[in-house]
């Protein structure tokens, strides 16, 4: 399923700005309150909606970010994607976003769905923890858990197949069908 507009405004959680409405955007508002407000996130740290820029062949694109959670330092540390389907199925592309950072590789990466969360290291994609959406870390076991993660290092070769890697599943997500032929 694609996201799409829902013809109003609700008022952004981090900024306090007015933001357009969309069928995910109540649920990425919700993760945001959820880890400000019950896992002790700094809101400071939070950044929300962060674009990927990429290259595939000459062909400039982007991909979202939900949230990319930064350390007092400004480093990322874990991004959080939402996914609208099974978790399982958004790990390699959730790991390929926090590879193709705009600074460096975040070292933790979560998907959810908003009733489970898959947390998952960067470097190698391991899953290492699947639990309901509630048991997501608190900001101090996150920021614990990023130092006993190693880093991944990005080079050119990775970052084509990172690149094609975040392309592939966001075109599956976002054109597996126009709205004249399934009616979303």
């Amino acid at each position: 399923m694609h996201e799409i507009s829902l013809g109003y405004t609700i008022t952004d959680y981090l900024s306090g700005e007015s933001i357009e409405a969309t069928s995910y955007e109540d649920i990425r508002q919700a993760i945001t309150q959820m880890l400000v407000e019950r896992k002790g996130f700094p809101r400071e740290n939070l950044q929300s909606k962060v674009y990927i820029n990429y290259n595939i062949e000459g062909q400039n694109l982007s991909s979202c970010v939900d949230l990319v959670i930064l350390d007092d330092s400004k480093q990322a540390v874990m991004i959080v994607m939402f996914c609208a389907g099974a978790v399982d199925t958004y790990i390699r592309q959730t790991v390929a976003a926090a590879r193709l950072l705009p600074d460096k590789p975040a070292k933790l990466a979560l998907a959810t769905d908003s009733k489970q969360a898959n947390l998952i290291r960067v470097a190698d994609g391991t899953v290492l923890e699947e639990k309901g959406y509630y048991s997501i870390p608190t900001w101090e076991e996150t920021l614990a858990l990023s130092k006993q993660c190693p880093e991944y290092v990005l080079n050119d070769k990775k970052k084509a197949i990172e690149s094609r890697i975040l392309y592939a599943y966001t075109e599956l997500g976002c054109s597996t069908c126009s709205e004249s032929e399934c009616g979303l």
